[in-house]
């Protein structure tokens, strides 16, 4: 049996009168970052950068705690060598036991007296429970449980940036990129620009997590004025990306017309510390300014889990883009010249140039 496409797993303001299946699933709350905001705490946790990590961890553990995700509290604890909390434990793992007894039964009564939209909607708070507490395998087989019976494009699209979250915060590369391409596929058969353009944020992360900044950048760009997966990261990380990817990508000319003038870019650009040096510091060659702002956005982009495997990369083609930036604007000039310009020592330069010779 299949569901009708009456299931929507985020509210939508409708003209029509609404049936009590689907109000009911319209009183949901909205999405928010909580699931993947814990997948980045406990990345940071185990970050050498990060100094102060103690309020970090108090608010995982109570992220944790709340969402009573015994599974996760497990898998973190022996990631990062924390000593788990035998009582804590205990109660998380007494109430996953409760909830998911209750979340079966409404399954059975659904299916022994309800409509298929009912049973839908059964099915899936049972996913997105076994979902929020970490239970990847179980959470992922009843995710595609429920799509198998799901009929209609938007509720299926759903489904799938559902999946794509589990994916991202298990850091599922190929689960990620199988699901990305069939979300791809429903669209070419239809679908709203809202959860297209939701899409396109979550394939930009993708192409982060692989390198591919060219990809992200050009996704990023297509959504700076639509942004609204705000359930995938804040707009300010979006920003982040938008400009850090921008700047190894763009054309000099269209990083001024895309990124520098962006109003929506310009409204955020100066809370996210050393973003607008950064920035504007290369376009306006202020190579000092550029060098001193890169030393700390990849402190911040290393303890990202997004971009940390490929901070280095990211330091590293940063400055030879500005060092060639600075050479195109002369015929000749002397090392030490240069790295006045740059705020860093001859040597520093010399060391530089010979690594880059032998990249």
């Amino acid at each position: 049996r299949r569901c009708p496409p009456l299931l929507h797993l985020r509210s939508r303001p409708s003209a029509m009168p609404a049936e009590p299946a689907a109000a009911h699933a319209a009183e949901k709350p909205p999405l928010t970052s909580d699931y993947l905001d814990c997948a980045q705490l406990r990345f940071s946790l185990g970050c050498t950068t990060v100094a102060d990590k103690a309020p970090l961890k108090a608010q995982l553990l109570k992220q944790i705690e709340e969402k009573e995700m015994a599974p996760f509290y497990r898998a973190t604890c022996e990631a990062l060598g924390w000593e788990a909390d035998a009582a804590l434990l205990a109660k998380l793992e007494a109430a996953n036991a409760t909830e998911l007894a209750r979340l079966s039964d409404a399954i059975k009564t659904a299916e022994e007296s309800e409509g298929e939209s009912e049973i839908c909607s059964a099915m899936l708070a049972k996913a997105e429970f076994l979902m929020r507490i970490g239970e990847r395998a179980k959470a992922l087989a009843a995710l595609e449980e429920t799509y198998a019976k799901t009929v209609g494009l938007g509720p299926k699209l759903d489904l799938l940036l559902t999946k794509l979250r589990l994916a991202l915060f298990f850091d599922d590369k190929k689960l990620t990129a199988d699901t990305i391409d069939a979300a791809k596929g429903l669209l070419d058969q239809g679908g709203d620009w809202e959860r297209r353009n939701r899409l396109k944020v979550y394939e930009a992360v993708f192409h982060i997590s692989t390198r591919s900044f060219k990809k992200a950048a050009d996704l990023l760009l297509d959504s700076v004025a639509t942004f609204t997966a705000t359930e995938l990261i804040s707009y300010n990380t979006f920003v982040l990306y938008t400009v850090t990817t921008s700047l190894l990508s763009l054309p000099r000319a269209d990083l001024k017309s895309k990124v520098i003038d962006a109003p929506e870019i310009l409204q955020v650009l100066g809370e996210i510390p050393h973003l607008a040096n950064l920035l504007n510091g290369l376009y306006e060659c202020r190579y000092r300014t550029l060098m001193e702002a890169l030393v700390g956005i990849v402190d911040s982009l290393y303890a990202d889990r997004y971009m940390h495997a490929h901070t280095r990369f990211y330091w590293r083609e940063l400055r030879v883009l500005a060092y060639n930036q600075f050479l195109e604007s002369y015929r000749s000039v002397s090392l030490a010249g240069m790295a006045t310009s740059f705020g860093v020592s001859a040597d520093f330069l010399d060391k530089e140039s010979s690594g880059s010779s032998h990249s």
